[in-house]
């Protein structure tokens, strides 16, 4: 297959939109136009969108995704539960063997500690959340720009077949009043026969 002129791909895209979308090229947006175009130039509007999105990324984004995963697993949920009782736990020996610990009770050394730990994790959360809402909106657009291209693939398949199917129906309708005229023909060809004794 040749691919389409510039001209020729700008005018059925007019066609599909005005056709296929009721709506004229100039009043689509920028995503339904790009649809138009590629129905028009019968080319795939698929693509690998998380390959494309990681592509492009820093290793500090792909850190702070690392650290997003880790910080939101069970893993991390369970450790977290450990040193915190170990932390209570080690504290409360060392306070009653030497009568003092070295974080005593109400732990402000380990809420100092969990602080830190929130204000450097939560910032990071929220690069990972930033990076995965634009994927997800990526993602949506492109889910949209597949499915509209897919419904009006079908709408073009459509009108195909309702065109050969009325071709059909003309070809038939032919065929079938040229059967008829012979059947007339053969009759009058008999009758002065039988009226013949």
């Amino acid at each position: 297959m040749t691919p389409a002129t510039p001209a020729h791909t700008a005018h059925t895209a007019h066609d599909i939109a005005s056709t296929l979308l009721g709506s004229s090229y100039g009043a689509l947006d920028e995503r339904t136009r790009k649809v138009a175009r590629h129905v028009a130039e019968r080319r795939h509007i698929a693509r690998n969108l998380p390959e494309e999105f990681d592509a492009g990324h820093t290793r500090g984004a792909r850190a702070a995704d690392a650290v997003a995963h880790f910080g939101g697993s069970w893993v991390f949920i369970g450790l977290f539960a450990t040193t915190m009782i170990a932390w209570v736990l080690l504290n409360s020996w060392v306070l009653a063997r030497q009568d003092h610990g070295f974080d005593p009770y109400p732990y402000i050394l380990l809420n100092l500690f969990l602080s830190m730990l929130a204000a450097i994790q939560a910032p990071i959360i929220l690069m990972s959340q930033n990076r995965q809402s634009q994927k997800d909106r990526a993602s949506a657009e492109h889910d949209y720009e597949v499915n509209l291209k897919a419904e009006l693939e079908i709408m073009l398949l459509h009108d195909k077949l309702d065109l050969l199917r009325d071709g059909q129906w003309r070809e038939l309708l032919a065929v079938q009043g040229e059967q008829m005229k012979l059947l007339q023909d053969l009759l009058r060809q008999q009758r002065p026969q039988e009226v013949m004794p």
